[in-house]
This record gives C-alpha cells, sequence and structure tokens, in this order.
C-alpha cells in the first residue's frame, strides 16, 4: 500500500505542493508570508510520515509496459500499452478485472452512495410515455412504467384498451439486450426490428406478422449502422460489413454494402446493390425507399461529413441517378411530390437551404432554392402534407411551417424558451405531436393541428421535480480568440455566487452535433444537491452551421478546448464555482474533450469525468469505423503536420510526470465497439503510472454494456450514483451538499 511519505519523496522538492497548500489558505483567507510556508510545509511533511491519506493510498494494479514503436515521420513514439488494445485476450480481462475491483472498493466506502442512489432511482420511478403514431390499422406508442430497464412498444385497436405488443424486457434476463430500430412494412402489416446485445453497435434483424405476433423469417446476422426500409411488402433494404476475421468489437469495418433481403429467402441469397466494388466503396451507405415507394434513395459517406446520393426510379427500374456526385456537401433527400424532389443541402450553405430539382436530371446545376438559407441553422421535416423548418437560434428552437409550393404558413409559437422536437409523420395526417423540454422542465407532449395551428396538451410527465425552484440562464463569453461562445447555466433559484458550488461543466464539441436543452433525470438529481449544471456550445459542434463546425475540426481542434476552458473560467470568475467545486464531463468526442482539457489545464478543475473517450488520437482510425472521423480529427499518417497537431493534444500521449491531476473517474463499457475501450485502458494506465498528486485516478468498466444507446436503467442509475458520488467525495463533502446548511465541505 502506498503511504504519503512515498509520494511526498516524489514530490518534495516540487513548488505545486506549496503553491496547492497556499491556494487552499488563501481559499479560506489566510494570509501566508514566504516564512510561514517554509514552515507549514515542514509540519505537513511531518504530519504526512506518520499517516496516510485515504486517497493516496489506492494500491493501484501495476499495468506492465511491453513497449511497441511506431515511427511517424521519422518520430518515434513509444506505445507501453498497446497489450490492452487486445480485448480478445485474458491478460486484458484480468487487467480489466483488477480495475473494477479498485474501483469499486473506493466507490463501496462513500457514505452518501447508496443515498444517491436511491434518490436517483425514486426520481427515475415515473411513467414515460412516447408520442402515438399510426401503423396500419393500429396506433402504437412506447411505454415504460417507471424503472423497467426499456420501453415497452404498445398497441391500440380503436377504442380498445392498449396492449403490450413487444416488451424488450423480456430479451435477456439482465435487460441488456435492447430493442433497437422498428420499420413496419408500408401497409403496417408486418414489422422488421433491429436488437442490440450488449450495447453493441451490431444487429440483427427480426421480422414478424403484426396480427398474429409471429416470427416469419429466420433472423438476419452481423448487421451494422442500418437503417430497415421496406419495399412495399415484398421485402426491406438493410446495410452492414462483412464480418470481421478477429474481434467483432475492434477489428477495422471500412466498405458498407447495402442489400436488399427478399422475404422468403435465406439472408446468404440477398442482393448486393451498393458498395461491392471499388468504385463503390465507402464507409457508411444507407438505402431508403420515399414513402410512395417510387424511389430507392441511396447515401454514401466515407466520413462522418460530407455524402453522395443517388436515385433510382423503382417503378421503371432506371439505372441510379446522381444527385450529388462529391463528399463536399451535405445532402438528404426531405420528401418528393411525383418526380419533383425536396433536398436539405448545406452546397452554398452553410446552415443549410432546401431546393427542390427533377428526379429525371437531379444535378446540382439544376438545384433551385425553395426556402433559402438563413442566419440561423436548418432542419427540416415534413408532415401532413407541410414542411416544418426547426432554426437554431443560440441553441434555442424556432419553428416555421410551409406548404409545398414555399409559402410560410407560421411561425409556431413554443410553449417557453427550450427545445422542440417531432414535427414529423405521414403525408396523411391532419395531427402531429411534438415534445417540448430544457434543462429543468420534464419533455411535454403536445398535440398540433397541421390545419389550424393550433395545439394543446398531449401528455405530461408526473415526476418528483418541482421545476419552479429552478432556473436557466444564458450568457455568452468570450474564448480565448475572442470568439463570442453561449453557455447555458441551470441551477436552484437563489443560487448565492459564492464560488462554492458543486459545478459540472458538460461539452462535446465535435461532429457539427448541437447541444440544445434537454432534460435529464440525472441532472435534476444533480441540481438538487445545489449543483449546477453549465453546457456551452462550443466551436466543433452545428449551432451556428458549417462554419462553427468547421472552426473546430483537425487543426482548428485546440479551439474546442480553449472555448471548454474559457467557460470553466467564466464560471469561476463569476463565482458560480471555484476550481475546488468544478467537474469537467464529456462523452465519446466529450470525452476527448475531457481528456485534452484535464491533461492542458490540470489545475483548472478538482474532477475530471471522461466517459467512452477517444483518447489515444494516433490510433483511433484502427478500430472498427474510426477512419471515418478523419474529417473532425485528421490522421496521424495524413501528414507531418498533422502528426504533430494530433500528438499536441492526444490526452494519452500528454501525461506527464510529476503533475498532479484532477481526481479522476474514467468510464466505458467492455462492448463499446463504437469508441473502443482501449482508448480508456490506456488513458487510465498513463495516469495512474505518472501522476504524481495525491488524488485517486479510477477507471469504471461497465460489464455487458457498450457506447450507450440500450443501456438498461438499472445500470444508468448505478452509474450515475457513482459519478456524483465520486465528484462529490472528492470536492471534499463528507454528506450531501443539501445536509449542509452552510453548502460548505465536509
Amino acid at each position: 500500500m502506498k503511504c504519503f511519505i512515498i509520494i511526498l519523496i516524489k514530490q518534495i522538492f516540487k513548488p505545486l505542493i506549496m503553491n496547492k497548500l497556499v491556494d487552499f489558505l488563501k481559499y479560506n483567507n489566510y494570509k501566508v508570508s514566504i516564512e510561514r510556508k517554509s514552515f507549514l510545509l515542514i509540519i505537513i511533511f511531518s504530519l504526512f510520515i506518520i499517516s496516510c491519506n485515504y486517497n493516496s493510498s489506492l494500491d493501484y494494479h501495476i499495468t506492465k509496459k511491453i513497449p511497441v514503436v511506431d515511427t511517424y515521420f521519422e518520430t518515434e513514439i513509444i506505445d507501453n500499452y498497446r497489450w490492452l488494445e487486445d480485448d480478445m485476450s485474458s491478460e486484458t480481462e484480468d487487467w480489466v478485472s483488477k480495475q473494477n475491483e479498485l474501483t469499486y472498493d473506493y466507490l463501496n466506502k462513500i457514505p452518501f452512495r447508496d443515498e444517491l442512489k436511491t434518490r436517483l432511482s425514486d426520481l427515475w420511478n415515473y411513467e414515460k410515455i412516447s408520442a402515438p403514431f399510426k401503423e396500419g390499422e393500429y396506433t402504437y406508442f412506447y411505454k415504460n412504467s417507471g424503472l423497467q430497464n426499456q420501453m415497452v412498444l404498445y398497441r391500440q385497436l380503436g377504442d380498445n384498451n392498449p396492449e403490450v405488443f413487444l416488451d424488450p424486457n423480456t430479451f435477456s434476463i439482465d435487460g441488456t439486450t435492447s430493442l433497437a430500430g422498428t420499420s413496419f412494412s408500408k401497409d403496417g402489416s408486418l414489422l422488421a426490428y433491429s436488437i442490440s446485445e450488449g450495447g453493441s453497435d451490431w444487429r440483427k434483424i427480426i421480422v414478424m406478422n403484426v396480427e398474429s405476433n409471429q416470427i416469419i423469417e429466420d433472423t438476419l446476422v452481423d448487421v451494422k449502422f442500418s437503417g430497415i426500409s421496406w419495399k412495399s411488402n415484398d421485402g426491406f433494404y438493410y446495410s452492414s460489413y462483412d464480418k470481421p476475421k478477429g474481434s467483432e468489437l475492434s477489428e477495422k469495418t471500412d466498405q458498407h454494402k447495402l442489400y436488399y433481403h427478399k422475404l422468403e429467402t435465406s439472408q446468404k441469397s440477398d442482393k448486393l446493390i451498393y458498395g461491392g466494388n471499388k468504385d463503390e466503396k465507402n464507409r457508411y451507405i444507407r438505402g431508403y425507399v420515399t414513402s410512395d415507394n417510387r424511389f430507392l434513395v441511396i447515401n454514401a459517406a466515407k466520413k462522418t461529413t460530407g455524402n453522395k446520393l443517388f436515385i433510382k426510379d423503382l417503378r421503371t427500374n432506371s439505372k441510379l441517378r446522381t444527385i450529388s456526385g462529391d463528399y463536399d456537401s451535405n445532402t438528404y433527400l426531405l420528401d418528393n411530390k411525383g418526380s419533383k424532389l425536396f433536398l436539405v443541402t448545406d452546397y452554398s450553405a452553410p446552415n443549410n437551404r432546401i431546393v427542390t430539382v427533377s428526379s429525371k436530371n437531379p444535378s446540382k446545376s439544376n438545384w433551385k432554392d425553395f426556402i433559402q438559407e438563413k442566419e440561423f441553422v436548418l432542419n427540416a421535416s415534413k408532415c401532413g402534407g407541410y414542411f416544418f423548418t426547426r432554426y437554431m437560434v443560440d441553441a434555442i428552437s424556432k419553428i416555421y411551417q410551409y406548404d409545398y409550393s414555399g409559402k410560410m404558413i407560421r411561425e409556431i409559437k413554443l410553449p417557453g424558451i427550450g427545445s422542440a422536437r417531432g414535427f414529423s409523420g405521414k403525408k396523411d395526417q391532419d395531427e402531429l405531436y411534438f415534445s417540448f423540454s430544457n434543462y429543468y422542465t420534464p419533455s411535454t407532449t403536445f398535440k398540433y393541428n397541421v390545419k389550424s395551428g393550433d395545439y394543446k396538451e398531449y401528455w405530461k410527465p408526473s415526476i418528483d421535480f418541482d421545476s419552479s425552484n429552478y432556473e436557466s440562464k444564458q450568457i455568452f463569453y468570450n474564448s480565448k480568440d475572442g470568439t463570442r461562445v453561449p453557455m447555458i447555466i441551470t441551477f436552484k433559484k437563489g443560487l448565492e455566487l459564492n464560488a462554492k458550488n458543486p459545478t459540472i461543466l458538460y461539452g462535446y464539441g465535435g461532429f457539427n452535433i448541437s447541444r440544445t436543452p434537454g432534460f435529464g433525470v440525472a441532472n435534476a438529481v444533480w441540481m438538487e444537491q445545489g449543483g449546477v449544471y453549465a453546457v456551452p456550445n462550443i466551436r466543433g459542434g452545428g449551432e451556428y452551421g458549417r462554419k462553427w463546425h468547421n472552426a473546430g475540426i483537425q487543426t482548428n481542434k485546440q479551439n474546442v478546448f480553449d472555448d471548454f476552458i474559457a467557460a470553466a473560467e467564466y464560471l469561476i470568475e463569476n463565482k458560480y464555482t471555484s476550481s475546488e467545486f468544478l467537474a469537467i464531463r464529456g462523452g465519446s468526442n466529450g470525452g476527448l474533450l475531457v481528456g485534452a482539457t484535464m491533461t492542458q489545464r490540470p489545475d483548472l478543475m478538482k474532477v475530471a469525468l471522461p466517459a467512452v473517450g477517444v483518447l489515444d488520437m494516433l490510433r483511433y482510425h484502427k478500430f472498427t469505423a474510426g477512419a471515418g472521423w478523419s474529417y473532425d480529427y485528421g490522421t496521424s499518417e495524413q501528414s507531418k503536420e498533422m502528426f504533430e497537431y494530433l500528438k499536441g493534444y492526444s490526452p494519452v500521449h500528454n501525461v506527464k510526470n510529476n503533475i498532479a491531476y484532477p481526481a479522476t473517474l474514467i468510464t466505458t463499457g467492455d462492448h463499446d465497439d463504437r469508441v473502443v475501450p482501449a482508448h480508456s485502458f490506456k488513458f487510465a494506465a498513463e495516469l495512474q503510472d505518472k501522476d504524481a498528486g495525491l488524488n485517486p485516478v479510477l477507471i469504471r468498466i461497465e460489464t455487458n454494456a457498450g457506447h450507450g444507446s440500450g443501456t438498461p436503467i438499472s445500470k444508468t442509475i448505478n452509474q450515475y450514483a457513482d459519478i456524483f458520488g465520486f465528484t462529490l467525495y472528492n470536492m471534499g463533502y463528507k454528506v450531501l451538499p443539501e445536509k449542509t446548511k452552510s453548502k460548505i465541505k465536509g
């Protein structure tokens, strides 16, 4: 067991201890002279010799080093933990087991962990109902009675009582097999649904007769990153990769293929539609049939940004026609009216526009503006013979309704400031459903009449959380280079700006993905404890269109980290919190954000929470479909400049000796085949080996779980209890904050 004396030997001559001591005493309103600093250091050294602190006494499993040398542009890089990339190895399995043993031993000793779990369970235990949708003669909806691991699909015929139609909770004993997608045939008589096992991105497709509830086909296997799109009742299109020869969870998958499955035939005889030759090689291919059964549309992409788009007339069995023949823009088909196509595109419009073109000659040169690009980012949907455009105005929703001539019918006034989702459905619908929420208001569903524009509340959750006690404040702050960045800060009303509020700063910043306001049960529990929840809309996201996205990619990636750091500094400067009470959190690309921020500014936060993160930037493209992320990141083999840039911020490669890092809880899943857990394994090993501080560095590896999708509620509750417990404990709390009248540590 490590004692403080061992750590002090490593640190005794470093100014870090002194500086931290002085900061601590200043925090408590002491004035410390240079002479007293030395005296205090001697005292603390003496105390350390005779005592061991809990955090510093962690007996880390020593991760063996087996150096592997890679050469990039004449620069040698040593990878000591390459062996942890082998997810099929018994040694890796043993490492995972020992790390989890240490982590749970630590977490089990947090005095209020069970209280957090109980409150999370209590608050999560409310009925959740989705918006209804009609397929054939039945109306369907999803429902969770409270703490069911997975949502249950119900159906209703006319005024009859609803009945359980498909219950994913019966798929596996532990709830780790989830319903990943559903697709009804055009007349609603058949259903093809996909399942995910253990959180994996690999899917199985099952076909059933709706009336009899009987499975009518052999299960399709080895399906990944796929939709399911029916052609009448004859069969459906789906996508997949060739099955990897090695590990299904980590082997590279880079040639996606579109197939057509005809009912009553074996999967082996499925027809390859697109993606089978060198000219058609893409990492992501989707095929879908228009609602009138007339066209097959094929979307093909090599990266997560930029796609080719093709169309085929199924009535005449024509050859594929090219709508967009390069990867320089993002374009998708919104709808068609006969041969007239309505396309949403960012071609010559970074904030998106809608254009029209004939299916007979759909090339870009023939596109005509239907709804022009505006100042804010456009997203579009359709229902009831109308188009609905959703604009993000500083990450807050504004909705407009248009007819098929391009006439604006109305602006839809939303119930408040927040995010609206939905506004989609079939052409023959007179009504649609949309949901509205923000960071402190649970999602409420509304029924909207497409003709009149009137809407009324359809369903509101009955939850043990009083939203009226909370508020959100949108502020704007300046990043390092002067860029104006919005941030929404949510907290309990009456919050005292005393620099002592436990705060989670959450970020993402990548892949053109926008972070808009939305309610989360876990965040509600955090705010109940007096916690502040802050979300900045940093560059790399899509909040301000493609320009905002591109300002945070490749050799602009540091802008993302600078924006996040500046958000933390704003919260500290304005006394929402201080470094002693600040935690940073993010998942996937957001895990990279946390990893880069904590290695660049370890002094800025008390706790770091990187989840399922992309952390080895020199090798991320070697696993599964990771090479598709190169639009955002670039690759280490791309050029010397890009290699050096990636190496400059890659979290795994920027853990330094003799640096005290914040208390760190890394989270990942052993079945994550999106961002393989090796990223997190290697980062944990580097931190545990090199960290010179007294804070714990732990990794929590969820078993039989993936990147997050389909995770059972029971596992989710446990995970948040651990995350919040770890965070508050390392901020100095011995009881939950709401049990301390002074809102001060301990």
